[in-house]
């Protein structure tokens, strides 16, 4: 069973956390291209992290920067910080009340398929939110959470993009709780037109408290990629 050390990085800016994910993705990286070179054998780390960023927009490297609506004063004026991202997706809201988790994850420890490892990430968070009485479902050709899919009222309710180099991977999912989802009038969520975006707290018509929905995203996550989580020690 492969051992995931997890770390809550707290509120964050999209950068610092960025480079948090860089170094511990380029970690596994090179021990993996150490390993091939020197034909030795050692296990590589898995890291899981959570964290709460500052309002900010991201955009994956394939996007469409048309569907962030506001031009660069506006954003500023809002407080709304913008990044280009490496991972994959559109455009995307990150803030307050919304869980974001990040595993870096050497896929060779678990499947090197990275279909399998998006459909097993949308798994945790469905088994999380049904924990909390929401029935949620996979829309197809469109990755994350989605409640009532295939209707008019189909909305996501948490967001995937991921990137993978030797089949290690960073960015993940965000997960909107206690979200205040009028920022996301200023994109086009995932650039996905007609559809809307939720949050526990909408749905469920109360707030709800975030370490508690942790716990139960750890849970999942241990059930669903069949690991076992230690707390994170610093290298």
């Amino acid at each position: 069973m492969n051992t995931i050390q997890f770390k809550d990085l707290g509120n964050l800016a999209y950068d610092k956390a960025l480079e948090v994910q860089l170094e511990y993705f380029k970690q596994i990286v090179d021990l993996k291209i150490k390993n091939r070179k020197q034909k030795t054998n050692f296990i590589t780390p898995n890291y899981f992290l959570f964290v709460e960023h500052p309002h900010v927009y991201t955009m994956g490297k394939n996007g469409n920067e048309a569907n962030v609506l506001l031009n660069p004063t506006q954003l500023e004026n809002k407080g709304i910080s913008y990044y280009q991202s490496n991972r994959g997706g559109d455009s995307t809201y990150h803030g307050p009340g919304q869980i974001v988790g990040y595993p870096i994850l050497d896929l060779d420890n678990f499947s090197s398929d990275i279909h399998l490892y998006m459909r097993n990430l949308e798994e945790v968070i469905i088994r999380t939110i049904a924990d909390y009485g929401l029935i949620g479902r996979r829309s197809k050709g469109e990755t994350g959470v989605w409640l009532d899919v295939d209707t008019s009222k189909a909305r996501k309710i948490c967001a995937m993009g991921v990137h993978t180099s030797r089949w290690v991977t960073m960015h993940g999912f965000a997960l909107n709780v206690n979200t205040d989802l009028s920022f996301y009038d200023g994109i086009i969520p995932c650039g996905i037109q007609n559809k809307g975006v939720t949050s526990l707290v909408k749905e469920l018509g109360e707030k709800i408290e975030e370490e508690e929905v942790k716990k139960t995203i750890l849970k999942h996550f241990s059930k669903v990629f069949k690991t076992e989580n230690e707390p994170y020690v610093n290298l």
